[in-house]
């Protein structure tokens, strides 16, 4: 039977609780492959495996359990080995990396941030700043609401403006929260979103960056600012170029 992987931790880690399950349904039994200085936190993949909620719940939850020994390198859902061997096989490969990994690590979660603008209260800020969008604007206004010509201009130079203050806000964001953040990982650029950043934060240092995170969204109430975690730090494993993709596939 295939093998399901859930993270990679240090040898000496502390055992997981007895009886700890993880996906599929009826829950898989957790167990743990050592392989030298390393270990590999894994079950039995199941068959049709889906990245339904309950199975979503599942591989977090074994996380949680894993991390609150300590450090913990996550694997991302459905990373699947055909056998346990083959895993073994990636800790003994790339041993000195993941030691590495789970060093920078330690003691640390990660936060994604994500920021898009509140359409009328950008679109003020934009006209705002502009005297030449709000000289446009009033002579519309004057002239009745202005040609169609008119319009048209007014209405490219406020999505123009609005595009520009995108790229402006995606650094604020980034460059407020960074002081903060031992690493920052950019996430892959999705629709409606004009930020999208990871950061590594020692967990002593949470509370701090929640509250940076208040200040931003009060220091730019145009924008919607969103955080996420603590999550595992997913975005900060960085396999490196010799990590065999083909032997841990993940979904």
């Amino acid at each position: 039977m295939s093998t399901y992987v859930y993270g990679i931790t240090a040898g000496s880690h502390p055992a997981l609780p007895e009886g700890l399950g993880g996906v599929g349904d009826p829950a898989m039994p957790v167990r743990v492959l050592k392989e030298g200085d390393l270990a590999a936190v894994v079950s039995d993949a199941p068959e049709g495996l889906r990245p339904k909620r309950r199975e979503l719940l599942a591989h977090q939850n074994v996380l949680a359990e894993a991390g609150a020994g300590g450090c913990v390198l996550p694997m991302r859902f459905g990373s699947v080995a055909p056998e346990d061997s083959a895993v073994t096989g990636v800790l003994a490969e790339r041993a000195e990396h993941y030691k590495e990994r789970l060093r920078a690590l330690d003691g640390k979660v990660e936060y994604n941030v994500k920021a898009t603008h509140i359409e009328e209260a950008v679109l003020h800020h934009v006209m705002a700043g502009s005297p030449e969008l709000r000289a446009l604007a009033e002579a519309n206004r004057k002239a009745g609401g202005g040609s169609y010509e008119q319009k048209l201009q007014l209405g490219e130079m406020v999505a123009a403006a609005v595009k520009a203050q995108e790229a402006e806000d995606a650094g604020v964001v980034q460059q407020a929260l960074e002081p903060l953040a031992a690493a920052v990982g950019l996430g892959p650029e999705s629709t409606g979103w004009l930020a999208n950043v990871s950061f590594l934060v020692a967990r002593d240092s949470a509370a701090r960056f929640a509250e940076a995170v208040d200040e931003l969204r009060q220091a730019h109430p145009h924008l919607d600012v969103r955080l996420n975690g603590p999550l595992p730090p997913y975005s900060f494993v960085e396999p490196g170029p010799s990590e065999p993709a083909e032997t841990i596939t993940g979904e």
